[in-house]
Order: C-alpha cells, then sequence, then structure tokens
C-alpha cells in the first residue's frame, strides 16, 4: 500500500476569527455584537437574512477549546456594512452570560462563515412573522431585507414577558414609522395581555393565512403557534421555523478526511457549489461533505454531525440518504433537501446544488 493511501487532508478554512467593533446593550438580558469584516474575507462572510454564526467562547470544557454556540445574525447584508449578531443571556448558560459579561470592543471572536436555511423564498411576497424574546433577531435580518431589497409586506407578532424584555424596541417602531404601508408590528407582552394561546392566536393570525409565515422562539411558544396557523388554515409546507440543535463536537477543529478509496460501485455526483459545477465519484459509504473537502472544494458546513444545517442542500436528481438529521423537517424533506455532512448516494448518479 502506497503512502498516498493512507494520506488524510486537514481542512479547516471555514475557521475565521473577527474583531469586535462594538457591544450594544439592546436589555438588560441583550447585546448585539458588531463584528468587522476585513476586505480578504469578504466573500466567507456573503450571507442572506435569516442565518446565524456559529461563534467559539472560551471556557470551561472538557478539552480546553471552548464551546460552539450558533447566534442570529440581526444585520441585514442590504443595509449594514458589518456582521451583527444578537445574544439573550439564557439561564444557567456559560455561552451567552459568557458574551454579556465579558466581550468589549477591540476583542477578537472565532467564527464560522453565515449558515442556515432559515431565509426567506423571496423578498418580493407578504411575510408573517412570529417571534418570541430573542427570537426576533433573524426576524430583523428578514425585514430590513424585505423592506430595502424586495417589495413584500410584512406583520410582525412579537411576544415577549415584560416591555424591558422587548428587544430592537426603538429600531422597530423607527421601521414602522419609514415604511408605514408595508410594515406593522403588535406586541404582546404577557404580564399585560396574558399568556399566549392557541386559540387567540389562531384567531389574530388568520387574516395572513396565505402569506409564507417565518417563526422563530422557544420550543414551547412555537408549538402553540404552529398549532394556531394550522386551525387558521395555514398550509404547513409556508411555515419555517428557525431550530438549533446543541453541538456535541467541536466544529472549530481541523477536520481530518480519512482516505477515500475508490471502488467498482461508485455513484457518480454532479455538485455545484457558489455557481461553480464539480463532476465526482462518491463511493457509497462517504458522507458527500467529505467527498467534496477531499477534492478541495470550499462547501459551507458547520457542526458536521446533523444538527446545525449548514450544509444543507438540494437534490436536483437522484435519490441519497441520510446517516442522521435532526434538523431538516418534513417540508424540507419534500423540498429536496438533504445535509451534505450525512447524505451518502442511492442512485448510481445524483446532481446537487447549495443554493446559498
Amino acid at each position: 500500500m502506497t503512502d498516498t493511501e493512507f494520506a488524510t487532508v486537514a481542512v479547516n478554512t471555514h475557521v475565521q476569527t473577527l474583531e469586535v467593533l462594538e457591544v450594544i446593550a439592546e436589555t438588560a438580558q441583550a447585546v448585539s455584537v458588531v463584528l468587522d469584516v476585513p476586505d480578504r474575507l469578504v466573500n466567507k462572510f456573503r450571507y442572506v437574512p435569516g442565518q446565524f454564526l456559529t461563534v467559539r467562547v472560551p471556557g470551561p470544557d472538557r478539552d480546553g477549546t471552548g464551546v460552539a454556540r450558533c447566534y442570529s445574525l440581526s444585520s441585514s447584508p442590504h443595509l449594514d456594512d458589518q456582521l451583527i449578531i444578537t445574544v439573550k443571556r439564557v439561564a444557567g448558560g456559560y455561552a451567552s452570560n459568557w458574551i454579556c459579561d465579558n466581550l468589549r470592543a477591540g476583542d477578537h471572536l472565532t467564527v464560522l462563515s453565515p449558515s442556515g436555511k432559515f431565509v426567506p423564498r423571496s423578498l418580493h411576497q407578504d411575510l408573517l412573522l412570529v417571534g418570541a424574546g430573542s427570537g426576533a433577531t433573524p426576524l430583523l435580518s428578514i425585514i430590513k431585507s424585505t423592506l430595502i431589497g424586495g417589495s413584500g409586506a410584512i406583520f410582525f407578532l412579537y411576544v415577549n414577558r415584560t416591555q424591558d424584555d422587548v428587544i430592537f424596541d426603538s429600531e422597530l417602531h423607527e421601521i414602522m414609522t419609514e415604511f408605514p404601508d408595508r410594515f406593522v408590528v403588535r406586541h404582546h407582552l404577557d404580564d399585560r395581555d396574558g399568556v399566549v394561546t392557541r386559540e387567540d392566536l389562531a384567531v389574530r393570525l388568520s387574516p395572513y393565512a396565505k402569506c409564507d409565515v417565518y417563526l422563530c422562539g422557544p420550543d414551547g411558544f412555537m408549538t402553540v403557534v404552529r398549532e394556531a396557523l394550522s386551525a387558521a388554515g395555514v398550509p404547513e409546507d409556508r411555515v419555517h421555523t428557525e431550530i438549533f440543535q446543541s453541538l456535541s463536537g467541536d466544529p472549530f477543529a481541523d477536520i481530518v478526511i480519512p482516505p477515500i478509496t475508490a471502488g467498482s460501485d461508485d455513484a457518480q455526483v454532479r455538485v455545484e457549489v457558489d455557481g461553480k459545477k464539480h463532476e465526482l465519484t462518491w463511493p457509497r459509504d462517504v458522507p458527500l461533505l467529505d467527498v467534496l473537502l477531499s477534492k478541495g472544494i470550499d462547501a459551507p458546513y458547520s457542526c458536521r454531525e446533523g444538527a446545525c444545517s449548514a450544509c444543507a442542500c438540494t437534490i436536483r436528481s437522484g435519490d441519497v440518504r441520510m446517516l442522521r438529521n435532526d434538523t431538516l423537517v418534513d417540508a424540507d424533506l419534500a423540498a429536496g433537501l438533504t445535509l451534505a455532512c450525512q447524505a451518502v448516494p442511492i442512485s448510481d448518479e445524483v446532481e446537487i446544488e447549495f443554493d446559498q
């Protein structure tokens, strides 16, 4: 056996370090972190509204490398020059409290390139947005992008426990003043209006049953809203939900791809990444992402464990199966999405496109 057969490929170009320009106190429990993107990294950090950054927070983990957390971008690619993530304290949560208590202008954060599939299908269609607490973060990016870069109108129902918990309060008011014919925000405060119920929400949201819906908030809240939307007659395939999974591995570690050996039963894949098309041999037991990275193809990814959807891509033809899937829902699968880090081929020929 030759040395080449034992060779491995280390790939970590997805990991970058950005300077913190400013830390803005949004509420007593939430901050926005403004990150500078140098000219040489502009292409690495292009994003679309609704995506997130995976951030490494130094801390007390078992191997001393820090913990990885996903935080949505509240900035808009149609308006803001810098990247902005917004972080709300989680009770007992190490990473969010570390960011709120310790991060200052001039510090640096290690991050992965923007990723995620919680993005509007079009900026030119009317949208219903429903958020709770820090769930407003990706929704703000969608709001600004739609109003500035598109023609759609937006109704935003924003739920919080108290007025003091409302993130982006003044900014949302300013946006509504600037776009009175296209943007309406309605605040629901639990201490004033009571806890939201499925029945109440079904009535309030039914006028927007023909809109695409984007939903972000705590799990229990999202369950109630989805039930209300169903009762209001909103088709399931129009409801888009942002879901973050806890990452068990270290997405910032150097990635070593085991040797990939060609076989007689390999599939063939045509894959498009960043507008470039590639034709590759795809062994039956090797995830697509590993094949791409082994060839030096800079495909998007974060966790490599099927939990974050950063490597989501669309099957244009052929069939694949996933070794694991903790993030794509039935509507995603029906639309042809798969996870490159978990996908292995079933058919002899497959065509894949990375849409973002």
